[in-house]
C-alpha cells in the first residue's frame, strides 16, 4: 500500500456544476485520495459558514450545562442522548492497548423520526433534546444541511468507482445520519500516551464529514503505522471513509485509524456527521468493484444488524459505568 505523508485537500465545488469534465477530474483525485490514504479534506461544498459557526455555539452551549441538565437526556436504546465523560473505552480494539476512557462527552442525534414511522425498526424514533433555547433549531438546520451534501457525496463514490449513479441510491433513499457534538476537555500534557480523547478506532459507516476547532488533536495513521496531524483547514471538512464504504467498494476505498489526543491544555470541539445507508440495505461489494483480478473479499451483512451488534454492547456499557 502506498504511505502517505499529508492529507490531500479536494475542492468539491466541480461536483455542483455541468461540467462533465470538472466531474471526471474530481472522481479521480477522489478515488487516489481514498485509496491511499482513506482521509481527505473538502472545499467548494457549498455548506454555509454560519451554519457551522452556529452548531459549534451550540455544542458549546450544550456542554456549559450542569451535568445534572445533562444526564437528564443520558444516552437511550435508540442511540439518541448524551454520553458522559470516562463512560466509554474501546478495550476490544486492535488498534491500541486501550485501558482508560476516552476523555470526551458528547451530545448525540440521529435523523428525527415522526412517530409511528418505520414502526419497530431498528433506531427509528425521535431525539432527546435539551431545555436550552434554540439548541434543536440550531443543531437541526446544520444536521439537514449535512444531508445534502452526504448525497452529493454519494453521486461522487460512484463516478470514483465507476459505478452507475445510482447503484448506491437505494440505500439513501431513507439515510441513517448522525450528528455528534464532541467535547474533549484539557488534558494534563504530561499524561502517557496511552490516554486518548478518541482511541484509535475506524469509522463503521459509509462517510464521516467532520468539522472541528483550530485546537488540534486528529491523527491518522498511515499504512507503515505512524501519525499523520489533521488540523483544521478554514472552510474545509475532513472526510473520511467508513468500513460499510470499504467493503461496498470491495476494499478499494480505505477506512483509516484515527485518533484524538488532545495535549493543547486548551477545550477542543468537534462536530462529527455520520453519513450511512439505511438499516434495511444489504452490504456487499458492487459488481463494478469486482473482477477476475480482485473478486469479492466480503461477504454480504444486513447494515443494521451490524449495527445492531456493534451498538447495543456499547450501549449496555454506558448503562453500567454511568
Amino acid at each position: 500500500m502506498t504511505e502517505f505523508t499529508d492529507i490531500s485537500v479536494l475542492d468539491i465545488s466541480g461536483l455542483f456544476g455541468d461540467d462533465s469534465d470538472a466531474m471526471d477530474a474530481l472522481a479521480v483525485r477522489f478515488r487516489e485520495t481514498y485509496a491511499t490514504a482513506g482521509f481527505g479534506y473538502i472545499t467548494g461544498h457549498g455548506i454555509d459558514p454560519a451554519l457551522v459557526e452556529q452548531v459549534f455555539a451550540a455544542s458549546a452551549r450544550f456542554h456549559a450545562l450542569p451535568h445534572a441538565d445533562k444526564m437528564a437526556i443520558a444516552l437511550d436504546g435508540k442511540h439518541r442522548g448524551f454520553i458522559p465523560i470516562d463512560t466509554s473505552t474501546d478495550v476490544n480494539s486492535t488498534l491500541a492497548d486501550v485501558t482508560r476512557p476516552n476523555q470526551s462527552e458528547s451530545f448525540m442525534m440521529m435523523r428525527e423520526d415522526a412517530p409511528g414511522t418505520e414502526a419497530g425498526s431498528y433506531l427509528a424514533g425521535a431525539n432527546q433534546w435539551p431545555d436550552l433555547d434554540g439548541f434543536r433549531d440550531d443543531v437541526t438546520a446544520y444536521h439537514d444541511a449535512l444531508i445534502g451534501l452526504g448525497r452529493a457525496m454519494v453521486r461522487l463514490v460512484a463516478h470514483a468507482l465507476d459505478v452507475p449513479e445510482t447503484a448506491l441510491n437505494p440505500g439513501f433513499d431513507t439515510p441513517t445520519t448522525w450528528l455528534r457534538l464532541l467535547y474533549y476537555p484539557p488534558t494534563d500534557p504530561m499524561e502517557g500516551d496511552d490516554l486518548y480523547g478518541s482511541a484509535p478506532h475506524c469509522d463503521f459507516g459509509f462517510l464521516t464529514i467532520l468539522a472541528q476547532d483550530d485546537i488540534g488533536g486528529l491523527q491518522v495513521q498511515t499504512p507503515e503505522g505512524a501519525w499523520v496531524d489533521a488540523p483544521r483547514i478554514p472552510g474545509s471538512f475532513v472526510v473520511n471513509v467508513g468500513d460499510m464504504l470499504h467493503r461496498w467498494s470491495n476494499g478499494i476505498l480505505k477506512s483509516t485509524p484515527h485518533r484524538v489526543i488532545n495535549r493543547s491544555g486548551r477545550a477542543r470541539y468537534s462536530c462529527p456527521f455520520f453519513f450511512d445507508p439505511h438499516v434495511s440495505t444489504v452490504i456487499a461489494p458492487l459488481d463494478g468493484c469486482v473482477d477476475a483480478t480482485r473478486p469479492a473479499a466480503f461477504d454480504p451483512l444486513v447494515f443494521g444488524a451490524f449495527l445492531k451488534s456493534e451498538l447495543e454492547a456499547g450501549y449496555d456499557a454506558h448503562q453500567t459505568e454511568v
